[in-house]
């Protein structure tokens, strides 16, 4: 949900380092291609990351300012940054308003992750002397790599995938909300029913999440796991994604998959997918129901095979 800020960052001409999970790294290759942009893998322990940067910063020096924007509201963000020597904006959050030297106060009433990310980069941006568009753009699309697109054909070679013919689920959530599951519970009678219509089910979850697929949707086709970069094209070539408000959403919608977000315990208009073409069926306090959701699903492919 940060693409917009990236965008706008980079497309300031000035030298980019992007710090992030390490996991990061493939889905963003595209960006890091372009001269000016490089990248950090963090492990989120902020000594460590701090002195990281710090060493990065030594070993690259350059003549101009130097600043950071913090994107996560965490006081963990906000002291590897201090500590790696870099003045910074971010949003007044978490006790961390002393330690930036731009603080941002938030939207109010809450909007989207989106918007509200993208509300913070262009008042850091403005205060750094750059101009960038006052709204997020609402389609927002991430770049592959030829690499990227290359590898997800291999896969769908070595599967017997062919493009419009499969539907992707990903019956899976990391952590609770509130308290509560995010993974709709109906995914295993879906699969059921989609593969008894004739529709082949497929799943790839990292190897972190594949115990909980399995037990989620046991009768789903579980295929190998795909770096983030492959992974979301591959989501590309798929009649459907069936997920949960949660990352797999979010690639999809970077990609203009044809996808179903399910919600049931978050707020669609926070955390929901940034889509123009995006079903989010459920609310907050209710799930879809099963069915409710293949019929929406039938339509959906219907749709796609009239393409």
């Amino acid at each position: 949900m940060s693409l917009a800020s990236l965008n706008a960052v980079i497309n300031t001409g000035a030298k980019v380092v992007i710090c992030a999970k390490p996991w990061a790294e493939n889905l963003l290759a595209a960006y890091l291609k372009k001269p000016n942009v490089e990248f950090l893998a963090l492990t989120g322990k902020w000594r460590d990351d701090s002195k990281k940067i710090r060493d990065y910063r030594k070993n690259n020096p350059i003549s101009h300012k130097e600043v950071g924007l913090l994107i996560p509201d965490s006081l963990t963000s906000a002291l590897t940054f201090k500590f790696a020597g870099l003045s910074s904006a971010g949003y007044k959050d978490d006790g961390r308003t002393l330690i930036l030297r731009w603080p941002v106060t938030k939207i109010n009433p809450r909007p989207h992750n989106v918007t509200s990310w993208y509300h913070l980069t262009r008042i850091a941006l403005n205060h750094w002397g750059f101009q960038c568009a006052d709204q997020p753009e609402q389609r927002i699309l991430l770049p592959f790599t030829e690499e990227h697109i290359a590898e997800k054909n291999v896969y769908m070679s070595q599967h017997g995938l062919k493009s419009n013919e499969f539907v992707v689920i990903a019956p899976t959530a990391g952590g609770l909300h509130n308290g509560k599951s995010t993974v709709w519970p109906c995914y295993e009678k879906f699969a059921q029913a989609m593969h008894h219509k004739g529709h082949r089910i497929i799943m790839c979850p990292p190897p972190n999440e594949t115990t909980q697929a399995k037990t989620n949707a046991p009768s789903a086709e579980l295929l190998p796991p795909l770096a983030l970069g492959p992974f979301t094209a591959l989501l590309k070539e798929a009649a459907l994604i069936i997920c949960n408000d949660s990352g797999v959403s979010h690639l999809s919608a970077a990609t203009s998959a044809n996808q179903i977000t399910l919600i049931g315990v978050s707020e669609v208009e926070h955390t929901g997918p940034w889509s123009t073409s995006a079903l989010v069926l459920g609310e907050k306090g209710r799930w879809a129901t099963l069915d409710e959701v293949l019929t929406a699903a039938e339509e959906v492919i219907g749709t796609t095979h009239n393409k």
